[in-house]
Order: structure tokens, then C-alpha cells, then sequence
């Protein structure tokens, strides 16, 4: 090979690498659309997200809009301007976004719902989520069987508590729950003392766990007096939190007055800690990232001009279209099970439980 031949294959080669660089660097940025800081497991989403997306090569821009409906609506106008290439967004409010939606609609950005479903616009591409209707069936499966109902005991007291009424998803996990807890309630086995049934009555405005406290206070002055609450439906572990506070503050934990048999969701640190110290039964494990890892994997597909894989396409319909999704698989964790979902799978360390 003559030096000429050399320098042009030399010539050659990097602009060659130079390609592939730029088409390495070139994949676009990602909007990715967090409700709120205020619960950590909204933290962790946005951080596995944004980690996975970085490792393959897109920039992204994380944002969050501490529950406030007009603050995640301008965020989305602004990444759509922007010209992102993607949008992942875990709504509010999923009935808010129509209009913001057929905006990137118009300029062929697509949008992933994560894992709240955006309610009433065409403009919703796909769906990631867990299986929610499952999650309420597991809360309710850890009441009914750490009060051994199947084994004819009771009757017990319950409370029940659900989700925020704009969250599509508190309605799966209260008609999970009450797949399970209604049979009991109907054969007087459990007993709802307050009789506040249904999401009309007992959802939870914006998950904020200071309503719940506040609501259990005044369920328990209100309809328990020198009776005692053997169980309560929390439908996460914020919720979870603020109403082991009420019951704490009642007396519950005490000598003579066990603490209720109290679910949750979410596996989030505090309320981990509150399972190993005896003061929540359950929480119902979402590795977020799992999650993660799905959406990623749809955002790959849609850039290189491929169908992201689904697992439902009969489910969620958001009441213009039926979303196509894909669920992954809720994992229930009492005491016993901590050391090997969470720990043993590096969710959390031994010592960030201490």
C-alpha cells in the first residue's frame, strides 16, 4: 500500500468514526415528566429513567412539577417546542393534557404514559405500568390472610382508604382490593364500622399523606372510641405513613393495643422500616427499575422505526382509545420476604434499613 492509498484509507476511517460517533450522540433528547418529589418513589423513577436513556446514548431533560396541574402542563409545552424526540410522562392529572398532547401529536413526538394513564386524548401512544388491578388484589390478600379470614376468623374492623380520585390507577387498586375484601365484608367476617365505602367517600386527593392522617384521626374518634381497628386498606406507603401517625398518636402500637394489619405499595424506604418495625404489615414491591427498563426499551424501538413490545392491548382504555401497554408484575413483601426482594436485589442496602 502506497502512502497515498494509506492516508486516504486513514481519511476514510475517521470520518467513518466520526459517523458513528455523531450517530451515537444523535439520538435525540427525552422528556421525561415526574408528578412530585415529595414521594420517593417518584424520585427513583425519574432517576432510573434518565440513568438507562443516558447509557444508551440520549440526552434527556427530568423534570418535575410537584403536583401542580399548570406547572406539568408548561413543562410539556416547553419540551414540546424544544422538538424532543420522545415524551415520558407520569401525569397529575391524566385528563388534563389533551390539548398539550395533540401539540406534539402534530410535530411526530410520541408519548409513553408511565404508569398513570393519561385519560381522554388519542394522542397517548403507550402505555408502562405494573399490573394494577393485581396490586390491589395483593394488598387485600395480606389483610385477609394475616387475619386468617379463609380460616373463618373474625369478625374484624377495617378501614379502607384509596387512591386520588384523578389517578386512573386508584380505581385498579380499589377493585383489586375489594375482589378479595368484599366476599368477607358481605359475610360479616370484616366489618367497614365507619361504612365509608367506595372512591366517592374514601380517595385520597393527590396521595397526600397528611389527608389520610387527618381522615384516620376522625375515623377513629369518630366511630372507635374504646372499640379497637384490627385492619386498614392503605393503598400505598405514603398514605400508609401518615395513617400509622394517627394510630400511633391514638395509642396503637402500644401495650394492650396492637397496631392494625396496614398495607401499602410502593416499597418505599420509611415504610420498609415501619414493616421491620412491626408498625405496617405489607407493602406491595414495584421495581422501578424494571420499569425503567421497559420504557427505555420502547423509546429504542420508536427511534429505530420499530413497534415497541406490548403484553395488552385490551385493558387500559383511557376513554377515546384503548392504550396499547405492557404490565409487569407487582411483587407483595411482608417482614419475612425483605431480605430477599429488596435487599438480596440491591434495591436497598442492609444498612440503609438500619
Amino acid at each position: 500500500m502506497n502512502r497515498r492509498t494509506m492516508l486516504l484509507a486513514a481519511t476514510m476511517l475517521g470520518l467513518g468514526l466520526s459517523t458513528l460517533g455523531a450517530s451515537a450522540q444523535d439520538k435525540g433528547t427525552v422528556g421525561v415528566l415526574m408528578p412530585t418529589k415529595s414521594s420517593q418513589r417518584w424520585i427513583q423513577d425519574g432517576d432510573n429513567i434518565v440513568k438507562q436513556l443516558q447509557e444508551r446514548g440520549y440526552k434527556t431533560d427530568l423534570q418535575y412539577a410537584e403536583d401542580d396541574i399548570p406547572t406539568q402542563i408548561s413543562q410539556l409545552e416547553n419540551m414540546v417546542a424544544a422538538g424532543v424526540q420522545s415524551l415520558v410522562i407520569a401525569s397529575i392529572d391524566g385528563t388534563t393534557l389533551t390539548d398539550v398532547l395533540q401539540q406534539a401529536h402534530d410535530k411526530g413526538i410520541k408519548v409513553i404514559a408511565y404508569d398513570r394513564l393519561i385519560r381522554n386524548s388519542p394522542n397517548v401512544d403507550y402505555y408502562t405500568t405494573f399490573d394494577n388491578f393485581k396490586v390491589g388484589v395483593l394488598q387485600a390478600t395480606s389483610i385477609a390472610d394475616k387475619l386468617d379470614l379463609k380460616g373463618g376468623k373474625g369478625p374484624y374492623a377495617i378501614e379502607l382508604f384509596g387512591g386520588s380520585p384523578d389517578d386512573n390507577n386508584a380505581f385498579f387498586f380499589y377493585n383489586g382490593a375489594m375482589s378479595v375484601l368484599q366476599p368477607y365484608i358481605d359475610s360479616g367476617k370484616l366489618v367497614v364500622t365507619s361504612d365509608e365505602m367506595g372512591m366517592d367517600k374514601i380517595g385520597t386527593l393527590r396521595w397526600d399523606p397528611a389527608v389520610a392522617q387527618a381522615r384516620m384521626e376522625n375515623l377513629l374518634s369518630s366511630y372507635y372510641g374504646s372499640k379497637q381497628i384490627d385492619a386498614v386498606l392503605s393503598p400505598n406507603d405514603s398514605l400508609a405513613i401518615g395513617i400509622i401517625s394517627a394510630l400511633t398518636a391514638n395509642g396503637y402500637g402500644g401495650s394492650g393495643k396492637p397496631m392494625p394489619v396496614i398495607s401499602g405499595q410502593d416499597a418505599d424506604l420509611p415504610s420498609v422500616k415501619a414493616i421491620l418495625a412491626g408498625e405496617q404489615y405489607s407493602t406491595v414491591f414495584k421495581d422501578t427499575r424494571d420499569l425503567a427498563k421497559v420504557t427505555v426499551d420502547m423509546i429504542d424501538a420508536i427511534g429505530q422505526g420499530k413497534e415497541p413490545a406490548v403484553n395488552d392491548t385490551k385493558t387500559y382504555e383511557n376513554g377515546v382509545k384503548v392504550v396499547p401497554a405492557n404490565l409487569l408484575t407487582p411483587v407483595l413483601v411482608t417482614r419475612d420476604d425483605i431480605q430477599k426482594t429488596i435487599v438480596e436485589s440491591g434495591y436497598y442496602t442492609a444498612d440503609q434499613l438500619k
